[in-house]
Order: C-alpha cells, then sequence, then structure tokens
C-alpha cells in the first residue's frame, strides 16, 4: 500500500479562494484515534424480499410530516403527489405526523413502536417513506433511522429568508406528476459523468479512482446491450455555462458529478443565513460556482437524477460525526491551519441543520432532476478509494447506485445500494470493538487489527452520510415506465407520534355548526385531502384553515357549535 492510497481526500474549498481546505489530505492511519461510533440500532427487518420493489401496489409508500399548521401546509401542497401514489398503490398513504428536533433516541423509539408496530399489518406497512421538512422539522436522526429498514426520501424547500417554501412544494409535486404520467418519448436514458478540472488531490483522485473506472465500465455494457442508456459520455466543462450546456439535454440523464462542495470563508459565514444560501455550492474553479442562484430558472437534467458528490452538499447536519475526531487532530497542531478551516464549515453548537440550496433550487424547478443522492456530511474519496485487506471493487460503491437508476428502478432502491455497504461495514466495525472488549475480559491480547478498524470507521462514516433528496418513489420518466390511467385516490391514513397539539386561533364561519365541526375533524385526522374537504362544505381552503385553528384553539364553542 503506498501513501497515495493510504491518504484521506476531502472534497471540500473555502468560500474565499475557492481552494481545497485540505488539499494535502491525511494520512490514513489518522483515523486510528477515531472515536468509538454511538451503539447503532440497526437491526434490518426486511420484508417482502421475494417481492418487487419497484411495485407500490406490494411495497406501499408512506408521508411523514411534522406536526402542526406548518406540517398541514407542506402536506396540503404536495397532495396531488399524494393522490398520485395512493392510486399507484391502490391504498391510502399513510401520514406519519412527528414532532420537530426528533434526537437518535426519539428517532429510534418511532421506528421500534410506531414504524414496526404490530398493529400495522405487514402488507400495509410503507417501504418508501418522503419526508416533508428540514432538518430541524423532521431530523436527520430520524431519516438516518429509518433508512436501515425503509427506503427515505426527503423533500424541503426555503425562501432567502429561510423559512418554508410551499410554493417550492407545489412546484415539486406538480414536476412528478407531470412526468409519473405523460413520461417522456425516450425509452433509454443517458449516464453523465462530470468531475471539476481542478487539478486537486481529491478530484484528481475522483477522476482516476471513480469517473475513469466506471465510464471504461458503463461504455463496454451499453456496447454488449447489458446497460439500457442511450449514450454514456463524459461532461467536459470548466465553467458553469459549460457545466449546465452539458447537462440540458431534453432526454432524461443520470448525472454523476464529483466536486468539492463550497465550505466557510476563513473567518467563518457572517450570517447563518449565508450558509444556508450558499454552503455546498458546486465549485468549479475561483469564478465559477454553480449555487442555488445560479441554478434558478436554468434547464438542468430535466425529469433526470443527479447524484453530487461533494462536501455538504445535500445539507449540513447539527452535528458532524468527524467533529470530536478532527478537533483531536487541529489540538495537536500537526497539520497546520487546514483542518481549523475544515473545522469552521462544520455546525456550531446551537445552529440549526439545513438542506442545502443547490439541491433545493434543482429539485423546485419544472426543468430539474426528480431526485439527488448527496451528502449531509464532510464527504470524502473513501467511499469509492479507501483500502481494504479485501480485493474488492471501489468503484462499484457508487456505480452501483448509478446502474439502478439507468435501469428505471426507483431513486429509493439506487440509495438502498450505498445503506446496504453502510450496514455491512457498520456490522464489521461493532465486530471489532467486540473481539477486542470480550478480549480484555479473557485476559487476551487484543487480536484486533488497528489499520482495519479505521478504514472500516471512515467507510461506515462516509457511506453514512449519503441520503436521498427527492421522493424516494420516483423513476425515470421513460416511455414504457409512464402512468396510463388515473386511479382514485383512497382516502389518506394519518398516524401522530404524539397526543393532539394545543389548539391556535381561529375564526368561524356561517355554515352550520356540525358541518363546521365534521370538516375540522375530518382535517384533524387526515380523512381527506383539505382541498377536497373545502369543496364538499362549500368553503375556500382558507376558510376551512381558520376553522382548524379556532377548534384548536377553543372547541366546538369556538366554532359557534
Amino acid at each position: 500500500m503506498n501513501a497515495h492510497e493510504n491518504r484521506l481526500d476531502l472534497l471540500l474549498a473555502d468560500a474565499d479562494e475557492r481552494r481545497p481546505v485540505l488539499d494535502e489530505g491525511l494520512p490514513g492511519d489518522t483515523a486510528q484515534s477515531a472515536p468509538r461510533p454511538r451503539k447503532g440500532r440497526d437491526a434490518n427487518h426486511w420484508r417482502r424480499t421475494d417481492a418487487d420493489r419497484n411495485d407500490l401496489t406490494l411495497q406501499r409508500w408512506a408521508v411523514i410530516a411534522p406536526e402542526g399548521r406548518e406540517g398541514d401546509r407542506m402536506m396540503e401542497a404536495v397532495q396531488p403527489l399524494v393522490a398520485l401514489r395512493e392510486g399507484e398503490q391502490g391504498a391510502p398513504a399513510r401520514v406519519y405526523r412527528v414532532p420537530q428536533g426528533m434526537d437518535a433516541k426519539r428517532s429510534a423509539d418511532f421506528r421500534r413502536e410506531i414504524y414496526w408496530s404490530e398493529e400495522v399489518a405487514e402488507e400495509d406497512r410503507p417501504l418508501y417513506l418522503m419526508m416533508l421538512g428540514d432538518l430541524h422539522h423532521t431530523s436527520l436522526e430520524l431519516q438516518h433511522a429509518l433508512a436501515n429498514d425503509a427506503l427515505a426520501g426527503r423533500i424541503h424547500f426555503a425562501d432567502s429568508a429561510g423559512d418554508t417554501d410551499l410554493a417550492g412544494y407545489a412546484a415539486y409535486a406538480e414536476k412528478v406528476v407531470r412526468y409519473a404520467r405523460r413520461g417522456t418519448p425516450e425509452a433509454s436514458p443517458d449516464l453523465l459523468f462530470y468531475v471539476t478540472p481542478d487539478g486537486s488531490a481529491a478530484t484528481v483522485t475522483g477522476k482516476a479512482r471513480l469517473v475513469g473506472p466506471s465510464l471504461a465500465t458503463s461504455t463496454e455494457a451499453s456496447e454488449r446491450g447489458k446497460l439500457p442508456a442511450a449514450s454514456v459520455r463524459e461532461v467536459s466543462a470548466g465553467s458553469v455555462d459549460d457545466l449546465l450546456a452539458g447537462g440540458g439535454g431534453a432526454r432524461p440523464s443520470v448525472l454523476l458529478s464529483v466536486s468539492h462542495g463550497l465550505g466557510a470563508p476563513r473567518r467563518g459565514w457572517r450570517r447563518e443565513e449565508d450558509s444556508w444560501r450558499r454552503q455546498g455550492a458546486l465549485v468549479i474553479g475561483h469564478d465559477e460556482i454553480l449555487d442555488a442562484e445560479r441554478l434558478r430558472g436554468q434547464t438542468f437534467l430535466p425529469g433526470g437524477m443527479w447524484f453530487y458528490l461533494a462536501c455538504l452538499g445535500a445539507g449540513t447536519p447539527a452535528a458532524s460525526v468527524y467533529h470530536t475526531w478532527l478537533s483531536q487532530l487541529a489540538q495537536e497542531d500537526r497539520y497546520g491551519g487546514s483542518l481549523k478551516a475544515v473545522l469552521r464549515s462544520l455546525p456550531a453548537s446551537g445552529q440549526r441543520p439545513f438542506v442545502a440550496a443547490l439541491p433545493q433550487t434543482a429539485l423546485a424547478n419544472p426543468a430539474g432532476p426528480l431526485a439527488i443522492i448527496g451528502h449531509v456530511d464532510l464527504a470524502w474519496t473513501y467511499s469509492f478509494s479507501g483500502t481494504t485487506s479485501l480485493s474488492e471493487g471501489k468503484k462499484s460503491r457508487i456505480y452501483r447506485p448509478l446502474e439502478v437508476l439507468v435501469r428505471g428502478s426507483r431513486a429509493g432502491i439506487a440509495l438502498e445500494a450505498l445503506m446496504e455497504l453502510y450496514r455491512g461495514a457498520n456490522d464489521e466495525l461493532a465486530q471489532s470493538y467486540q473481539i477486542e472488549a470480550d478480549a480484555r475480559a479473557a485476559g487476551r491480547a487484543d487480536p484486533t487489527d488497528r489499520a482495519e478498524r479505521a478504514h472500516l470507521w471512515m467507510l461506515r462514516n462516509d457511506l453514512r452520510g449519503y441520503v436521498l433528496l427527492g421522493d424516494p418513489a420516483v423513476r425515470l420518466p421513460l416511455q414504457q415506465l409512464a402512468l396510463r390511467a388515473e386511479a382514485p385516490a383512497p382516502a389518506p391514513v394519518e398516524v401522530r407520534s404524539t397526543q393532539a397539539e394545543e389548539p391556535a386561533k381561529g375564526a368561524a364561519s356561517a355554515a352550520s355548526a356540525p358541518a363546521r365541526e365534521a370538516a375540522v375533524l375530518a382535517m384533524i385526522r387526515g380523512d381527506e385531502a383539505p382541498r377536497a374537504i373545502a369543496a364538499r362544505v362549500m368553503v375556500s381552503l382558507e376558510t376551512l384553515w381558520t376553522w382548524v385553528d379556532a377548534y384548536r384553539a377553543g372547541g366546538r364553542e369556538r366554532l359557534g357549535g
């Protein structure tokens, strides 16, 4: 093993120079001092493994939304998408309502007691889970917990002030419905690869050990008829305009991009809002950054899928899994100021976690992709270049999800290809610590290989950082996959993880008290879509919401009953 193979390269650039903050990388043996991960609750309860995982009539789809009025409005905005999935599966969509800011323990409790409730028939337990809200609404911890048993994705859209943008939710839902029902004339997608030509160690490694081998493998498979891609090609782009042109074709595409994600300036972000707006943007060069503002209104991967490999490309967590380890190395002062620059991009205590603005803009764009796989922490080249005692093809870890997408499977299945590898590394790491503990208890010498443990620690954490943004049930809108008929939407089934919220103020109306109360209870229980309830009682949607507020504030008396 040479020094280059044992180096840990990071895909992060600072916002001042737009250069890699850790271009020299870290020696691989530094990971031997990394702290032991928290004890995982990662038992996988896979079921219906003999059934087609693309078939929603067998696997089912559900929504997870935050409790409260904001969650209500998110649900209303995506109602056309909910109706689409209910029609596909021929059954009501379960709606799980959860409190904001669930930590790891509460997320594990939800997974065990509610998701795996014995009261739910196995054929009704949803495999696909679409989470609504930012990382402080429906927590990242919950998404991680559920990703062990389900195919979870998330959508969130915010305005420049960081407030929920319901128009973005509605635009995404409309786009998914439009592509699902109409499809495209295309029978096969393009498979695209892109590496920023900045000459940094991390992107050079990405080119040599991931993109180059993947391009060769997919080209050969396509030529032999083993991969149903219309074309396989590398995008050559030294500017944002070139990249947008390369990904702007009308045919649905799957794109793998490898770049540095934009991190904090040397003095940190001046305002937290600046990090929400810019952190995780795709850095091509000093004056060439594809951020949310630059992408807005541009055609880029219409109806496609994007594997965006960059630090913080999908979002920034409340706490980085690498923070303790990197802080220890920084205190040793063995790597100059580079590690301190990395730490500046990690969240400070009390800062809000958030979905990155670039993927938000891409998903809300009617001429943008349907789903994005990205990283919600520091992204290293380790997931495809990490060394191990086993002789495995490293690029296959990333290439496999691309293959899944090109073949027309749903986006959640593509992410699951990564999560299977994560669970394997996690199990091996836990076993290493257990072997050490057993040897200590028996008074024997520790037989574990610390270099191998360091490899497993890096691999586990790098893989764990990947998440899916978008509905996990989306798939490429290929001609043969378009839905040919619409089924009537059944009434949703709502599940709340806590007791009902405290009421809020509202106003009554001239409609009869029993009718108002029945409409409000239907809203609260999720018996029907809000728009359908409003139409049934012949009032506006806004009036219906005021009834709900009034009922929550003071019960039926406030409704005039």
